[in-house]
């Protein structure tokens, strides 16, 4: 809290104390406020204001990528941190656009030993559409723009959610993306297959990039696979679940959308699983075995269709015996192989011990 911020807030305390009106019911029915008409702005004039805002803010940073005239401004002020830093040299493409965010195939800096990186760029506040995002933000603590905890500042900050300040609104939305590199963060130091983070601003998170010149590794969901790769394609994902609950972390949005699939001559096949902004502390939210209960159950619907039998309810269960309370960080992974039923007609009721295919 700054200096001003400090004097704003004693101010304001004593000026409610020995307000007159405080009490003075017939004066506060007397007080008539002065009729004040604002205008409201139309929904163009904002993104017209934030794209005139912003322009001339390039000063040299220019894009092979040619962005609309309403993304340019958000996107350029977004990665000119990540510029500035000597992490990229220019935008390339889209790779991907969402209601959420929008992540972009960016010329990595040969610094950084990397030819490519991935920009996921956060959009305006006004443009996204998070819903029900209460129910992962419960047990969170707010974290500031350098990813921690806002320790006293806290109650400050939920006054001002919760009070929908503009303040609140971008300390919130801040949080939630501190969020998503603090679980690759944790995750790709545990092994887990999630990018590699490089850095982050309070509006974008830059990563590694998975794919080629032409075109970025494609999503699960848009891949038919054989029987037998598709069974170790699943004891893959579930060894990253298993990655993020010993980690004390639930996904929370986890599908075949939001695994990346790519295969290439040097390394063979691999996946990446993307997406953590919804990531759910394991032991502080009591919605947690409901959303790891909805990760698995899409995860295996995927993976049912492409002939894998198994059954979402008796994996939740095994998991949640093992995971669901605190446990021995030295502990041994628990053998997957049980949560894949060995190649059989996935119709019979015979197939393994999880049950059918479902």
């Amino acid at each position: 809290m700054t200096d001003q911020d400090s004097y704003i807030d004693e101010y304001e305390v004593y000026e409610e104390l020995f307000n007159p009106l405080r009490t003075d019911r017939q004066a506060r029915r007397r007080r008539k406020p002065e009729a004040r008409h604002v205008a409201k702005r139309s929904h163009g004039q904002i993104i017209v204001e934030l794209a005139d805002e912003t322009s001339g803010l390039e000063g040299g940073f220019h894009t092979s990528y040619q962005p609309s005239r309403y993304e340019k401004g958000w996107l350029l002020s977004s990665l000119r941190a990540f510029y500035d830093q000597g992490l990229i040299t220019d935008v390339l493409a889209l790779v991907k656009g969402g209601k959420e965010a929008s992540v972009y195939r960016c010329a990595a800096h040969p610094a950084t030993g990397m030819a490519f990186l991935a920009a996921k760029v956060y959009r305006p506040r006004m443009f996204r559409n998070l819903r029900n995002d209460a129910m992962y933000r419960q047990g969170r603590e707010i974290l500031t723009p350098d990813g921690r905890p806002a320790g006293r500042q806290a109650d400050r900050i939920r006054r001002a959610i919760r009070n929908k300040t503009a303040f609140g609104a971008q300390a919130q939305h801040t949080s939630w993306l501190m969020y998503e590199h603090m679980a690759l963060e944790r995750l790709h130091q545990a092994g887990a297959a999630v990018p590699r983070p490089v850095a982050a601003s309070e509006n974008a998170v830059l990563m590694s990039y998975h794919g080629d010149a032409q075109i970025a590794a494609p999503t699960l969901n848009t891949v038919s696979l054989e029987r037998d790769e598709a069974e170790r394609l699943f004891r893959e994902v579930m060894r990253n679940v298993e990655l993020m609950l010993q980690q004390g972390l639930v996904h929370g949005d986890l599908s075949a959308y939001n695994i990346l699939y790519w295969v290439s001559a040097d390394t063979g096949w691999e996946i990446t699983v993307i997406d953590f902004p919804q990531v759910t502390d394991l032991y502080t939210n009591n919605k947690a075995r409901f959303i790891l209960e909805r990760d698995i159950h899409r995860t295996c619907d995927y993976f049912a269709h492409q002939g894998v039998p198994c059954d979402p309810t008796a994996i939740v269960d095994d998991l949640w015996a093992r995971y669901g309370q605190e446990i021995d960080p030295d502990d041994l992974m628990a053998d997957l192989s049980r949560l894949v039923v060995p190649s059989r007609d996935p119709m019979s009721r015979e197939a393994g011990p999880l049950g059918p295919h479902v």
